[in-house]
């Protein structure tokens, strides 16, 4: 016998391999979350968690390895029927993760499937309790219901649904038709009531700067009566002035003049000459009664009107004491 197989047969090296082996059996190095679920003589023991674990070979084993992040399942289209009695194709997107590792091994056989299956059973519960118009117009209702119904329902399966979000609704050919039609109808009907908006906003700013400009012309007129007003009273004021200065000119001209005279007249030269005058002016008085009338009225001495006259000037101009 060789080297080779005295080394092979020999009873200490199989001993070695047969201890390290099941060292590697009994030593577990576990992922970040990823949970180990170990069965002990087929009965579920615990759940290893990340990092350096040891179990005891041959007697424990691991029985799954569960991920432990969130993941996502598709939710193929799937048809389901409104309240009102219209098909629609929906489909959607779900978002779970395993919270328990031991219960999505122990209570469930594939917890991706049932979720997934509970998921569209769920989705056209949803939809059959809402009308057409109301399965568009409330996905968030309906994404809403259908997570409330099924994080109750996975809670046993140790599995937790984050997340759920509608991606289609498709109705039928017809009523796309139709929903178009609508949609054309709403666009137009808002488009005359924008156009409507419009020319009634124009009308009221239009009404509004007439306002404006009819209250400015107002005021501008009102601003140039006050003027007018004032400049004609300040023009009475300065002539009303101008006379009263005028007057008191002229009584102190008359005043002065009727000084001078009487001054004048005081002496025996200004006596004569105011007798004069008073003769001349007598003599004018009845020269123009004779040329306006044919009939003259005397005391029947006319020959001697002109003397009496005279006398009858100086008499007066005797009796005024300058």
């Amino acid at each position: 016998m060789n080297l080779f197989e005295n080394i092979i047969l020999s009873p200490a090296l199989w001993v070695a391999l047969v201890i390290l082996y099941t060292l590697k059996k009994g030593i577990y190095f576990v992922p970040q979350n990823r949970g180990y679920v170990i069965y002990t003589l087929g009965k579920y023991t615990r759940t290893l968690s990340a990092g350096l674990n040891f179990i005891v070979p041959y007697v424990q084993s691991v029985a799954a390895d569960r991920n432990l992040k969130e993941q996502s399942l598709e939710i193929v289209s799937q048809p389901a029927i409104t309240k009102d009695n219209i098909t629609l194709e929906i489909d959607g997107i779900l978002f779970m993760k395993v919270t328990d590792a031991a219960a999505a091994t122990n209570n469930i056989t594939d917890y991706k499937l049932s979720v997934t299956q509970l998921a569209m059973t769920t989705m056209r519960n949803a939809i059959g309790s809402m009308e057409l118009d109301e399965c568009f117009q409330n996905r968030d209702a309906i994404n809403a219901q259908i997570l409330g119904s099924m994080t109750e329902a996975t809670a046993p399966w140790g599995v937790m649904v984050t997340r759920y979000e509608i991606k289609d609704i498709t109705p039928p050919q017809t009523i796309r038709e139709d929903m178009e039609k609508q949609m054309t109808a709403e666009r137009e009907k808002r488009s005359v009531i924008l156009t409507a908006e419009g020319v009634k906003t124009s009308a009221i700013t239009e009404a509004e700067g007439l306002k404006q400009a009819r209250v400015l012309d107002a005021e501008a007129a009102k601003a140039e009566q006050v003027l007018a007003a004032e400049a004609t009273k300040e023009s009475q004021i300065l002539e009303a002035t101008g006379k009263a200065e005028a007057i008191r000119l002229v009584a102190d001209a008359d005043a002065k003049a009727l000084d001078v005279v009487g001054s004048a007249a005081n002496t025996e030269q200004g006596k004569a000459a105011v007798t004069l005058t008073l003769a001349q002016d007598a003599i004018q008085a009845h020269r123009a009664i004779a040329n306006e009338s044919t009939i003259v009225l005397t005391d029947g001495k006319t020959g001697d009107n002109i003397a009496n006259t005279v006398a009858q000037a100086i008499a007066v101009s005797s009796s005024l004491k300058l």
